[in-house]
């Protein structure tokens, strides 16, 4: 390809978003470029202070479960307060709790406050992904989730880097360093984007009175088609997090070196970071029940491939495999909620869905251990490589009778009565699960080295 076609190809890749998204673009980027705690909350704990592998796996533990009860919460909080003021106090409690806990010493006070950590850390997901839905036209939303998530990944990657220094040099810079990142996420998006929940129609005649509300989680609940992509997105998510919960152990069993599986595992970031905007353009129009089967499916026997391992080449070609139904999973997926989600219920529908994710981080590291260390690490991947079968064929019935989205007719032209304008509100698509909720799984691995962000993945 010539640099002419490759800055063409760039260009549309960025073109035609709103500027309050790369506002939003930018605060994600950021953020993860100081997401010190999540990467290296095991090492602190474990080297640092010297505590035991049962209280490091119990803190990790404590971590996900904030994230899990701070998803329904701050979707709730999203619909009825804003978005904007909903991720102005997730941001500030974030940073307020991540430098407190560099200075805590008692261990019950440290897994007080990374309890703490987990709830307000999380807490802006929702909001983050309501928003992105309300101010991106439906026909760029895959695209814009797409960048979204590529920006999740580079800035992890530049981050553990930068991180890996800092720890070398004081554990207590990094959390004041993520601390006054996160602060500046907050002031950023406070300052520069609007709010965008959806208003109340007086035209509708009381119609749609109290809807700035959304109802009640019960609404949600009640969305049997909502809630099996719930569902699905669990077994995806539990899918995905083995890449760095039984993969580490795996490996380790198998007499490699945590040198090793960083160096593997550099695979999934290398690639994600380089193909994720390319592979988009290639899927964005593209029929999204079948990207999601064959995406898991890719997930299910890209894992399942890791059976049959033994070299650090095949290990890499599984990873490999696992990355490319990742980058083409999460954009499409995200796409989906935000189609399922009524615009003024959608924090609580992206707040379920995020706590299918925080869910899985606290089970996927539960149930690996269990899996190895009765059976052996083959039958995890044999469960992986059956989970996969199953969520593609849930997908597979799931979307039947489901009506083409605006990405996908947008080949063959806008519907009618679509508005072009990128502040068009319409029911629609989004999502995260990211991979920030695979390290709150990956840090009770205790005693597997790398473990990193892996899903929302905003992950």
């Amino acid at each position: 390809m010539s640099v002419t076609a490759m800055r063409r190809a760039l260009h549309e890749s960025v073109s035609g978003l709103p500027r309050e998204f790369w506002w939003l673009w930018t605060s994600t980027l950021v953020n993860r470029l100081g997401s010190f705690v999540a990467t290296f909350m095991t090492l602190y704990l474990s080297m640092e202070r010297g505590y035991s592998a049962s209280y490091v796996g119990l803190v990790a533990a404590l971590h996900g479960l904030g994230g899990v009860i701070s998803s329904l919460g701050a979707g709730v909080m999203t619909d009825r307060m804003g978005r904007r003021p909903t991720m102005l106090i997730a941001q500030i409690s974030t940073a307020v709790s991540v430098a407190v806990l560099g200075f805590m010493e008692h261990p019950v006070a440290i897994a007080a406050v990374a309890f703490v950590v987990g709830m307000a850390s999380n807490a802006s997901r929702p909001a983050v992904q309501a928003m992105m839905a309300d101010i991106v036209r439906p026909e760029d939303r895959v695209r814009a989730f797409s960048l979204n998530y590529w920006a999740i990944n580079l800035g992890f990657a530049i981050s553990s880097a930068v991180a890996g220094f800092i720890a070398e040099y004081s554990y207590l810079a990094g959390f004041l360093g993520e601390a006054a990142l996160t602060l500046a996420c907050a002031v950023l998006v406070f300052v520069k984007v609007p709010e965008s929940r959806p208003e109340d129609d007086p035209a509708a005649g009381g119609k749609d009175a109290g809807a700035a509300d959304g109802g009640g989680l019960g609404t949600v609940l009640r969305d049997t088609r909502f809630m099996g992509v719930v569902g699905l997105s669990f077994l995806i998510a539990f899918i995905f997090q083995q890449g760095f919960v039984g993969l580490p152990i795996a490996m380790g069993d198998a007499g490699f070196s945590s040198g090793d599986f960083g160096l593997v595992v550099a695979v999934n970031g290398v690639l994600i970071v380089a193909l994720q905007i390319p592979v988009t353009r290639f899927i964005e129009h593209r029929d999204a029940r079948r990207l999601l089967v064959v995406s898991a499916l890719l997930a299910g026997y890209g894992f399942g491939l890791t059976a049959f391992a033994g070299s650090l080449p095949v290990y890499a070609v599984t990873v490999l495999v696992w990355t490319l139904a990742e980058i083409v999973n999460s954009p499409t997926q995200m796409s989906l909620v935000v189609r399922l989600s009524p615009a003024h219920s959608r924090g609580r529908y992206q707040g379920m869905y995020s706590m299918s994710w925080s869910v899985a981080a606290l089970a996927a590291p539960l149930t690996a251990g269990a899996v190895i260390d009765r059976f052996g690490a083959g039958w995890l991947w044999v469960g992986c490589a059956a989970l996969g079968t199953v969520a593609a064929a849930g997908y597979w019935l799931l979307m039947r009778n489901l009506p083409a989205s605006s990405g996908e007719v947008a080949a063959h032209g806008r519907k009618d009565g679509d508005d072009p304008s990128p502040r068009k509100r319409v029911p629609g698509d989004a999502g995260a699960g990211t991979r920030e909720d695979a390290v709150a799984g990956a840090a009770g691995a205790v005693g597997t080295a790398g473990a990193r962000e892996a899903v929302p993945g905003e992950r």
